[in-house]
Formats: C-alpha cells, structure tokens, sequence
C-alpha cells in the first residue's frame, strides 16, 4: 500500500489550491487537513518541522498582522516558545505543507512537492 499524502491546506490561498491541484492531476487524492480550522497540535508540527528540516521561525508567514502583533521578530522566544505560538495562531503557519512517508515539502512553488511523491 501506497503512504498516504496529507496535504496542509488553506482553500483561501492561492499556492495551496495550486497545490492541490498539482497533486490530484498527479492521480493523488490527499487527506486535505484544513489547518485553520483543526491546527496541528505542537508535537504534529515539531515532527512536520523535522521532516522539512526547518527551524520553528523558517515555517512562520512573517508578513501576518498577528506575527507583529506578538512580536515575535527579535523577541528573545525559544523553539518551543515558537511552535506553541504557531499551534495558538496557526495562520503563522507557512502553507501548503505536503506530506508523504515521513517526508514534508512546502508547496511554494507547488511543484516543490513533487520531490517527495
């Protein structure tokens, strides 16, 4: 049996509807995780964040009201500091993330994630 592929997705973002797309004309249909509405808990997105080989800052939308609304550039926050801030307000969260296996890609651009189909 084929690993699942879950895909991180928010329907009002271009490059995740890109995405998706990318991977159903590939013949892949996704567990679609609509992360605004059901925010992965901080465990989910320390191991999302090992698979993509990223620091907790590398994953964060830096141009969000509320990513300078809290600060968080220059503010002195740890790593685990950092992800529960994502896990609270995950529209922090970069999108879309593609899952498959163990491996994540971020699908900017969206073809990124074909590496890991």
């Amino acid at each position: 049996m084929a690993d699942k592929v879950t895909i991180y997705h928010n329907p009002r973002c271009s490059k995740s509807r890109q995405t998706l797309k990318l991977l159903q004309d590939n013949g892949i249909e996704p567990e679609i995780v609509e992360y605004l509405d059901t925010p992965p808990s901080a465990k989910q997105l320390e191991k999302v964040l090992k698979m993509l080989g990223v620091e907790p800052d590398e994953l964060m939308r830096k141009n969000e009201a509320v990513y300078k609304e809290l600060g968080i550039k220059g503010g002195g926050f740890s790593r685990k500091q950092l992800i529960e801030l994502m896990v609270e307000n995950p529209k922090l969260i970069e999108r879309p993330i593609v899952i498959k296996g163990g491996r994540a890609a971020l699908g900017r651009p969206p073809e990124s994630v074909l590496n890991i189909l």
